[in-house]
């Protein structure tokens, strides 16, 4: 690989951005990570993307990794993730892009292109979902969020890894097992997010109002990613393409919620050739 990813502030408003990037010059293409993740999660990528002509920028989104902090729970919505997303490509000075969206990221992309359907060229929708999030008992997350604001981050996190809502999935434990640093860096991702981003996203994703009969008015084309492991996106993933005529899906064997991350090689093999296909235009 001949390109080299770099990270640099990036000043949108009276905010300054954390935000790296590869390929400088190339075909615009935005990638945005998800809930408690961080712009790392596509550094195994960067310089694989640049290579095949592509202007990568990866962003912490606010709340995350390098990026402002902001204290109040007001300051944070998929809307406001969005705004903040427009406003760095026009800083790049970028009139249309591709756009790949994870996760909670992958919501922000729908509002993204849903508001601005001229300026996204082509979408990659990766282990999200159209409507409220699956998987989560609305209890147990008001339970959860009254933790954080009366004892902090750290104490909910602490609680969270103690009780274990979720079993890990197979995939999940292999990386954790197989790559040096995996668990920690992981740790410190979520450790690191605004306790206010944290508390305020949590309740608005588990009542998110569901975008399919919107999406499904869109024509670009669209592919929608998920790991086969991934039992809270699958049914997601399928109807959203299903109900989008210029979508198609596909499903990455041995990989769960971060298939970019559990098989490299089936996440490149996904999205590589569908990438590819623009720069045919």
């Amino acid at each position: 690989m001949s390109q080299t990813t770099s990270v640099s502030v990036v000043p949108l408003g009276p905010l300054n951005f954390s935000v790296a990037e590869a390929g400088r010059g190339g075909r615009p293409l935005l990638l945005v990570h998800g809930f408690t993740g961080a712009k790392e999660d596509f550094f195994d990528w960067m310089d694989a993307l640049a290579d095949e002509g592509w202007w990568a920028v990866a962003p912490d989104l606010r709340g995350h990794g390098g990026s402002p902090m902001p204290e109040d729970e007001a300051s944070y919505s998929l809307a406001v993730f969005s705004a903040d997303l427009v406003a760095l490509v026009d800083h790049f000075g970028w009139e249309t892009f591709a756009l790949l969206g994870h996760s909670m990221g992958g919501m922000i992309a729908q509002e993204l292109v849903l508001d601005h359907p001229s300026r996204v060229e082509r979408l990659v929708l990766m282990d999200t979902n159209h409507g409220p999030a699956e998987g989560m008992d609305p209890a147990v997350v008001d339970m959860g969020i009254e933790v954080l604001r009366t004892q902090g981050l750290p104490a909910l996190l602490d609680l969270i890894e103690e009780l274990q809502f979720q079993p890990r999935s197979p995939s999940d434990e292999r990386v954790r097992a197989t790559r040096p640093g995996y668990i920690e860096w992981s740790d410190q991702k979520v450790r690191t997010c605004s306790p206010s981003m944290y508390a305020s996203m949590a309740g608005k994703l588990l009542n998110r109002p569901d975008r399919l009969a919107e999406l499904a008015t869109l024509t670009l084309p669209t592919r929608v990613l998920v790991g086969e492991e991934d039992t809270n996106f699958l049914g997601a993933s399928r109807r959203m393409a299903e109900a989008m005529d210029s979508a198609d899906l596909v499903v990455i064997a041995d990989a769960a919620h971060c298939p970019q991350i559990e098989n490299p090689e089936g996440w490149w093999a996904a999205v590589a050739p569908f990438l590819h296909a623009a720069q045919l235009v």
